[in-house]
């Protein structure tokens, strides 16, 4: 993959992420795609109203994106970001095998979702104990046993991070799949794993008090964080203090340039924001992709000139 540190790091390889990464790529700055094919929402979807395409399968879209990407010159990494921040005017991402990535600029393109695991007592004890975002309450959790429920990178990388925090730690999983370094840290850490099992109920009186799994186990805990998939892309961006649009509180607000609040920043597609269509991703990644080159190469002094 040659050098760590990139022109333009995009998160997400769903339509914003590709398109960003072939446009960045045609003006000649080094572009570094983060993320897993399978996991955009895109990927399971039959595409019938795309422009100029009839009929076609999401994930042979997607591949044939991937194709021109890195024809274009893109390198791609098939690995979660776990976390972002940002040292001496560089972005870092850290992903599952432990390694840090750095970028003089950042697209944010993973969509966003906040998956549920529908199970009784999830709803009712919502910000009373039920937390879908690790970063934003481990801190409530001081001295408590918590548990964590998630099988990937969010969640691994999630309950480590409540070790800092909490007095014991639970991770409930039907199936890990995470990369072996982050299994190995797992594997390594007191965390108290319970795979193959699945959550039958939270309960409590006015807040959390337990969960309860199949076979009727129950785990007495204050706290129940919920990461279901990889690092939700809202959560990622408030630890770099991307303000989110001011009506819902839950889409990353950007202008006409796709710029976030943050200089250096960007953002496209369903991360942004409604309407859910791949045209719309596909067109705020263009602009994304343009633009932050064309940051990238002022940082570094290089001629505007492209293809």
């Amino acid at each position: 993959m040659g050098t760590q540190l990139y022109d333009v790091l995009i998160l997400g390889r769903g339509p914003a992420g590709l398109q960003a990464a072939i446009h960045a790529a045609r003006r000649k700055v080094s572009v570094l795609v983060l993320g897993r094919l399978q996991k955009s929402s895109a990927y399971r979807i039959h595409i019938e109203n795309y422009c100029c395409i009839s009929g076609v399968a999401g994930e042979d879209l997607l591949k044939e994106g991937t194709r021109k990407a890195q024809e274009m010159g893109a390198h791609f990494l098939n690995e979660d970001v776990t976390r972002l921040s940002r040292t001496d005017d560089l972005f870092v991402a850290g992903v599952e095998s432990g390694r840090e990535i750095r970028g003089r600029t950042l697209i944010l393109a993973m969509g966003i979702s906040r998956k549920k695991v529908g199970v009784k007592g999830e709803k009712e004890f919502l910000g009373r104990g039920v937390s879908y975002c690790t970063d934003c309450d481990a801190n409530f959790y001081k001295g408590a046993s918590v548990a964590m429920i998630g099988c990937e990178s969010a969640a691994v990388s999630g309950a480590l991070t409540l070790l800092f925090y909490a007095r014991e730690v639970h991770l409930i999983c039907e199936r890990l799949e995470v990369a072996e370094s982050l299994a190995q840290q797992l594997r390594e850490s007191p965390i108290h794993v319970h795979e193959g099992r699945r959550v039958q109920e939270i309960s409590g009186a006015q807040t959390v008090e337990r969960v309860i799994l199949d076979e009727g186990q129950s785990l007495h805990v204050g706290g129940v964080f919920i990461e279901l998939g990889a690092k939700g892309a809202v959560e990622l961006a408030g630890s770099l203090g991307i303000a989110l649009d001011n009506e819902t509180m839950t889409y990353i607000a950007t202008n006409k340039k796709q710029e976030t609040n943050i200089p250096g920043v960007y953002a496209a597609g369903d991360i942004c924001g409604p309407p859910w269509q791949v045209a719309k991703a596909v067109g705020e990644g263009c602009v994304a992709g343009l633009e932050a080159a064309s940051l990238a190469k002022k940082i570094t002094g290089r001629s505007q000139a492209h293809p």
